[in-house]
């Protein structure tokens, strides 16, 4: 890089892509979050963005025995691995719930074990915060609102999805198939930008 050229803080500048994609996926749902949450959430994107984070996600082992083997751990190794379970469960029923559902796995059981682990993490960052402090619950919002946030990180999802398609059949198809299951708002206007309109119950595409 020149001396000339300013660094660029990468970390800083994906943190807040996400965070307009999320702030705008609250909004446009009548979410209802707080602000710190919406932040937690960007940088978590953020951090699955980079392909060495998601390459070290491991969810291939039942959530069940990962949820039980957080809650067997002792002390920081416990909240990291709440949380880290958590975040998972997050992003992946979010940007993945069609992968999860070609597997046979119920989304609905997903999340309700992301929403225990954060739970979790709750629950131990109450205990060593105590009661009272000011600071934002956010594990405690995350754990009591998991669904609605699942929805958002599938939101901006599609909005990622329609703004990299481009005019290959595969791409348009892909979109459509997303927008069959999530009937993603969108999706619809990246597939009207390809000449087609869908249409649910009345034979697919126009």
């Amino acid at each position: 890089m020149s001396p000339d050229q300013p660094d660029i803080d990468l970390a800083s500048d994906l943190q807040s892509f996400f965070h307009h994609l999320v702030d705008d996926a609250v909004k446009t749902q009548h979410f209802a979050a707080t602000e710190a949450a919406e932040y937690y959430l960007a940088g978590l994107l953020a951090d699955y963005a980079k392909p060495e984070r998601l390459d070290a996600t491991s969810l291939d082992r039942p959530l069940t025995l990962l949820l039980d083997d957080a809650l067997h751990a002792a002390g920081r190794e416990r909240f990291d691995r709440l949380r880290s379970l958590g975040d998972g469960v997050l992003y992946t029923s979010g940007f993945f719930a069609d992968h999860l559902s070609t597997r046979g796995v119920e989304l609905r059981y997903v999340r309700t074990l992301g929403a225990r682990a954060y739970d979790g993490a709750a629950v131990m960052l109450r205990q060593t915060t105590g009661e009272g402090t000011g600071a934002p619950d956010v594990f405690r919002e995350l754990a009591d609102n998991f669904v609605m946030f699942a929805e958002v990180v599938s939101r901006v999802a599609d909005v990622l999805q329609a703004k990299s398609a481009h005019n290959s059949a595969r791409q348009v198809v892909r979109l459509y198939e997303r927008w069959v299951r999530t009937g993603s708002g969108p999706l619809a206007v990246a597939l009207a930008d390809h000449g087609l309109s869908p249409q649910r119950g009345r034979g697919g595409l126009h």
